[in-house]
């Protein structure tokens, strides 16, 4: 019974977190009005596509945080850059084959990663350390060729380091929300099996289930967020949409289910919240400003949390402290009888 109270309690808090988060964005909706910004066309596309963005990456990023791959999404975020450049020297600037490039860019290093891990000694952290270094590092290379030929058309093309909102229109969101549908579909068909890979792959793996098969699926998926947001956050911060939402929704649950939802909750937050106070000062980038909000929403978390925060944690401690401390035997103390040197004889 206790432990069915504690993790009521404990989603219960998740779901007031959700609804916090909710009633900030309100919050700082009614500042940024009040402050003179201007909902114009752009700004609620960017919003839209921020908001959009920050759920699908959201779920994705809570298995990855669960099986401890938050490093993946930074290597093969960091792994799109050269599929982005060569794709514009083989076809242009067209945004689809921009993001063509930069997802077989992304599968390429997955499947560097998994060979590398598989058929040598090195850790899967190592290993996604070299590729992130490796690809990333060709991709400046290229880009560096590219701004160094005479004509004009590559300009603009180094936005992708750090994101270019401002670029996003409509028909991006639409995409978006293509994609968005299609991976949350996925996750849903999948859910049981994505479930055990997350918690248990060798039980998985022994009862007949295609682990390879699905971690390479999971793993897609990530790299199908990830392209989906090179235009707004960029290849560097994108693994922080990714990452911090899961983070930050891990320290008010222990249920995988309430998890993911929370977690797509503060990653539509920390997107739209981006796009919002951007509006505020055209100088002031919009990724950064998601990723910052993305991060204002861990740190919130990990103080406060309830039964993980360190808020919480630090009052429960004193609490022990002062229960020990309490007299026993209901309130009564104990009476101590000093022997007489007659009671020795």
């Amino acid at each position: 019974m206790a432990i069915l109270r504690g993790r009521f309690n404990s989603e219960r808090a998740a779901w007031g977190a959700g609804l916090g988060a909710v009633l900030a964005f309100i919050l700082i909706l009614t500042v940024a009005g009040a402050s003179g910004v201007t909902f114009d066309h752009t700004l609620r596309t960017v919003t839209m596509g921020g908001a959009l963005l920050g759920l699908v990456t959201g779920v994705l990023g809570s298995f990855a945080v669960l099986r401890r791959q938050s490093l993946l999404g930074d290597a093969l975020s960091h792994a799109a850059l050269p599929g982005v450049v060569i794709a514009f020297i083989v076809q242009g600037r067209a945004l689809s084959a921009l993001l063509i490039g930069a997802a077989i860019a992304s599968l390429t290093a997955m499947a560097f990663i998994s060979a590398l891990t598989r058929t040598t000694k090195i850790k899967q952290d190592a290993a996604q350390g070299i590729t992130l270094a490796a690809w990333f590092a060709f991709g400046l290379i290229l880009l560096s060729y590219v701004q160094g030929r005479p004509d004009a058309g590559q300009a603009g093309l180094d936005k992708f380091i750090f994101g270019q909102a401002a670029a996003l229109v409509q028909s991006d969101v639409l995409l978006i929300v293509g994609v968005g549908a299609l991976v949350c579909l996925i996750v849903a068909l999948f859910w049981k099996e994505f479930k055990l890979l997350t918690f248990d792959p060798e039980f998985a793996a022994a009862n007949g289930f295609p682990v390879r098969f699905l971690d390479s699926l999971l793993s897609s998926l990530i790299v199908a967020a990830i392209v989906l947001g090179l235009q707004l956050a960029g290849v560097i911060l994108m693994v922080g949409l990714l990452i911090a939402p899961a983070v930050a929704a891990r320290q008010w649950t222990q249920s995988l289910g309430v998890m993911v939802l929370l977690s797509g909750a503060f990653g539509a937050f920390a997107g739209s919240t981006g796009a919002v106070l951007s509006g505020v000062d055209v100088n002031m980038p919009t990724g950064p400003l998601m990723i910052v909000a993305a991060c204002a929403v861990v740190l919130v978390s990990v103080l406060f949390a309830p039964g993980r925060g360190i808020v919480w944690t630090v009052m429960s401690r004193r609490r022990e402290r002062q229960a020990v401390g309490r007299p026993s035997l209901g309130g009564v103390q104990p009476v101590m009888v000093k022997r007489s040197a007659d009671d020795g004889q």
